[in-house]
């Protein structure tokens, strides 16, 4: 299970491989140069950030089953295309799957490294959005049935007369249970709750 910072470098073409890594690491992003996407998906799990610079065209599996077969794996690192020109339909196709972006070969060094700098930005976004919704996930599962219930009332527009009314329990001891549910959640605005609700789906299938 491969956890640091990372750039995949994925091309059967092993002097261009090892040319985009010297690249990479000369901007101090270490880089891996695999041969082929099988090489690739016998390593994952891929956690922690990260990239993927794939080229479209490989014998057996291509670009673009390597993006697809990322998504069904459940890696979510960024994906940037290597195409040679002439190839834009597949650039198109490959965005349209998930891609991040895609550079023409032959690619000049600073659009490639542009490319894979946006992409790593973008794989530390998408961390602490993951980060972010494990810890509003948490909260919620720290409520009790009866802050659950409060809640689910809230979110569906009913004021605290009305939640206490069908709860049979005082205006008071509804505020005092909207206080506990954002403590636990962090919550800091209702509207920063609804969103967490939303986000980690809430009372889902309940």
């Amino acid at each position: 299970m491969v956890r640091e910072t990372r750039v995949y470098v994925v091309d059967d073409d092993a002097a261009v491989a090892k040319s985009i890594c010297w690249l990479m690491e000369s901007a101090d992003h270490p880089a891996r140069a695999l041969a082929g996407a099988h090489e690739l998906l016998a390593l994952l799990p891929l956690e922690g950030e990260g990239c993927i610079v794939t080229d479209v065209r490989m014998p057996g599996m291509d670009g673009l089953a390597l993006i697809i077969a990322l998504a069904e794996a459940g890696c979510d690192l960024p994906v940037v295309v290597i195409t040679a020109h002439g190839d834009i339909r597949m650039a198109v196709e490959a965005m349209k799957l998930g891609a991040l972006d895609f550079v023409e070969k032959p690619f000049e060094e600073k659009a490639l490294l542009a490319a894979v700098e946006n992409a790593l930005a973008e794989s530390r976004r998408r961390r602490e959005t993951l980060s972010a919704d494990a810890d509003a996930r948490r909260g919620l599962e720290s409520l009790s049935p009866r802050e659950r219930e409060v809640l689910a009332m809230i979110l569906a527009g009913k004021p605290n007369r009305r939640v206490a009314s069908e709860l049979k329990i005082s205006e008071k001891t509804v505020e005092v249970h909207r206080a506990h549910i954002m403590e636990k959640t962090g919550a800091g605005s209702f509207a920063e709750l609804v969103t967490m609700a939303v986000q980690t789906g809430f009372g889902r299938g309940r």
